[in-house]
């Protein structure tokens, strides 16, 4: 495409103009009724278009990101948190981080039609629909994080796993020690190579332990169940240990009370050489009764359990934030957010540092700045490693392998990919179908490009493919963007921000006014 800037827009403007026209259309079935609901704003859209013969069940619906009670919090009241943040959270949460405006700011912007879309078309019966982008921000958006997770599954079960018995190892650290996690999250890599420390330790005890390296994927995570912070390390660990010719040895059973003893002296290790303690307190610590101090590998996957894997990637790398959890919002603003289980148990109270366990309970009723306190701290900074990959699983071994099977010329075994697997291949169409069945667990999500499952890529009017047949940007476009928003009556205005809060004027001490009858004797005399 060539020509002056003022002729692209024109011509960008009219292709919008057909657009419009093409997606307000109806489709007559019938005697047209006359009546006043004929705005383009109040127009069906072409995929629920009155008269089409499919159940509403059986259409795509956008996610809309705006009737989350999450929106709502970060929307209202996001700004006066960040006002305060030095004043009210500095000493109990750390220093402001920018990466928290940057991924708010993003999470606001996400699934928003106004800052761009694809719009998705069917070549035989011209019906089109849009589809806003996302933000794929880690930590602050639970939806991308959603699909972030089910990408990660999907990968690991394709390329990494192999198909042996995997366990969970969950490592925890004693409360007394979590603070220094909060304040140098750089600690939390390191707390993952004191995992991988442990699991190799705990191997070695065995007779076939120290003929190979173990295999495992570790993430860190830094949420407890109601926000609190607290850092500890999920593991999925294969069940024994790879030779070099890759040969697998099982260990069935481990000596649990070894690990956690290896678990609880790397620790240590790691905080005495980065210098937050000291061997007086992990003196101290040694003799207590109960250390803190867990390793728990209770759940196992079967070998050839992809699903039971997939779940545990997801779990593994799940979101800090669970709006299913986040029950309701008081007439007062505050919210209500609950735990995962119905139990009670003694979690601490929001911001606090004491040793002390606080009152038993399976929910929290969170202030609204209170609730962003507590959900921004567990986002990740730029760049910092969410997942990590050790011994036989690492980057390097599996590039190693597939290097050495390349010199040998040994072709690798190709399967016939299954119908399931190539409708993976969709990319965003088939995880969205994913996300869908992970947060409902029924067959009641329709892919953007798909309409029923019996009928791939199918259209809601006709049955045709549906293909992306444009990417339009608001920072390219923003004409283009607002004119086809208006004209479908998809553009929606923002409602205003409360003003900010009164500053409270703050009170001066006065001073009572001494005079040193002293210093004018010896000075003036």
């Amino acid at each position: 495409m060539s020509g002056s800037l003022p002729q692209l827009q024109e011509q960008a403007l009219e292709r919008a103009g057909e657009f419009c026209a093409r997606y307000v259309k109806p489709r007559r079935v019938g005697p047209h009724k006359a009546s006043g609901d004929d705005s383009p704003a109040k127009r069906p859209l072409p995929m629920v278009r009155r008269g089409s013969p499919q159940a509403p069940g059986s259409f795509y619906r956008p996610r809309d990101p705006e009737a989350s009670p999450f929106f709502h919090v970060v929307r209202q009241h996001f700004d006066e948190f960040e006002r305060v943040y030095p004043e009210r959270y500095q000493k109990a949460y750390g220093y402001w981080r920018p990466v928290i405006r940057t991924s708010i700011d993003k999470f606001v912007k996400c699934g928003d039609l106004k800052q761009g879309f694809a719009r998705v078309r069917c070549p035989d019966c011209k019906a089109e629909y849009m589809v806003a982008f996302s933000c794929r921000q880690r930590g602050a958006c639970p939806a991308c994080a959603q699909k972030r997770s089910l990408i990660l599954a999907l990968r690991l079960n394709a390329e990494v796993f192999d198909a042996v018995p995997h366990r969970q190892w969950v490592f925890t650290i004693p409360r007394r020690l979590r603070v220094y996690f909060r304040y140098d999250r750089s600690l939390l890599g390191k707390l993952c190579q004191a995992a991988y420390g442990t699991v190799c330790d705990t191997f070695a005890l065995e007779p076939d332990g120290a003929k190979g390296v173990p295999a495992l994927v570790l993430t860190p995570q830094t949420q407890g169940d109601l926000l609190n912070w607290h850092p500890h390390v999920h593991g999925v660990v294969a069940e024994g240990v790879f030779g070099a010719s890759g040969q697998f040895m099982h260990i069935p059973d481990i000596q649990q009370h070894r690990a956690e003893e290896f678990w609880q002296e790397r620790v240590f290790d790691l905080l005495l050489d980065a210098h937050k303690i000291d061997e007086q307190t992990a003196g101290s610590m040694r003799a207590w009764r109960h250390s803190g101090f867990s390793v728990d590998t209770s759940v196992r996957i079967q070998g050839n359990d992809q699903p039971g894997m997939s779940r545990l990637v997801g779990y593994i790398a799940r979101s800090p934030l669970s709006l299913a959890r986040m029950v309701a919002r008081t007439d007062d603003g505050e919210i209500v957010y609950r735990a995962s289980h119905a139990y009670c148990w003694p979690f601490p109270k929001s911001g606090e540092q004491t040793l002390m366990q606080g009152i038993p309970r399976n929910h929290e009723i969170f202030d609204p700045l209170d609730f962003l306190a507590e959900m921004t701290q567990h986002i990740p900074e730029r760049g910092e490693h969410q997942i990590r990959y050790y011994g036989h699983y690492s980057n390097k071994s599996r590039g190693m392998r597939e290097k050495a099977q390349k010199a040998a010329l040994v072709p690798k075994p190709v399967e016939p990919l299954t119908l399931q697997q190539l409708r993976f291949r969709v990319t965003w169409a088939a995880l969205i179908k994913l996300v869908f069945e992970a947060v409902h667990r029924a067959c009641r999500g329709v892919d953007p490009l798909k309409r029923r499952a019996e009928h791939v890529e199918a259209c809601p009017q006709c049955g045709g493919t549906m293909k992306i047949v444009a990417l339009i940007s608001h920072d390219r476009q923003p004409d283009v963007v607002e004119k086809i928003l208006r004209h479908c009556g998809l553009w929606k205005t923002a409602p205003p921000r409360p003003p900010p809060p009164p500053a409270q004027p703050r009170e001066l001490e006065v001073l009572e006014r001494v005079l040193d009858f002293g210093f004018f004797e010896s000075t003036c005399i």
